[in-house]
């Protein structure tokens, strides 16, 4: 698989951390195209203390990965702003309303929205893991508009019925059940009635 993953502006840098973790050690995976937005370096910088665009990816995960190709929010020539780049799917997690809005509407003026705006005309799957709340009816217009496109609106809600010790395990569950929305269910993720032999 060759997929994009997108961080922006709202709460929940280690959700996108854990799934870039889970990626990069995912042997299905070939690649993936890394991109986060300006607000999303704030973020990033307030939640797990790390600052700088630079070695985000690095930053992010510990070490350096051979499949993970990090761009600027600002490159909208780059690869996967073309339909003609054999991108499998999208995932924007976190998805802030800001990025929703710019989706939703057609906006393609950053490489993130252009990516997103490439994966709805070419009807390959996009996951907005949107974070916010409560949300007012422009949020609640923009997701209709987005899942009318031939997006997924994916809400960030931890799950407690596999009792989750910590943060941490609720972040991998969470993003287990994402990868899997897209076809690469993880390992190490609790399936509800599961039983073991």
């Amino acid at each position: 698989m060759n997929l994009t993953l997108a961080l922006t502006g709202a709460s929940g840098a280690m959700l996108c951390r854990e799934a870039l973790r889970a990626l990069d050690a995912d042997a299905r995976v070939e690649a993936v195209h890394f991109v986060a937005s300006e607000n999303a370096l704030r973020v990033v910088a307030e939640e797990l203390g790390l600052s700088g665009r630079a070695d985000l990816v690095e930053k992010l995960l510990g070490a350096k990965s051979k499949k993970i190709v990090q761009h600027a929010n600002a490159d909208i020539g780059a690869s996967i702003a073309s339909g003609s780049y054999p991108s499998t799917a999208m995932i924007v997690l976190p998805c802030s309303m800001g990025t929703l809005a710019s989706i939703a509407n057609g906006m393609a003026d950053t490489l993130i929205a252009r990516a997103a705006d490439v994966a709805l005309k070419e009807q390959r799957r996009l996951v907005l893991c949107v974070r916010e709340t409560p949300f007012n009816r422009i949020h609640l217009r923009n997701m209709t508009l987005a899942a009318e496109a031939g997006a997924t609106i994916y809400p960030v809600i931890p799950t407690f019925y596999n009792h989750p010790v910590d943060t941490l395990a609720m972040a991998r569950q969470f993003v287990g059940r994402v990868l899997a929305h897209v076809g690469l269910p993880q390992p190490d993720s609790y399936i509800w009635g599961e039983t073991s032999l």
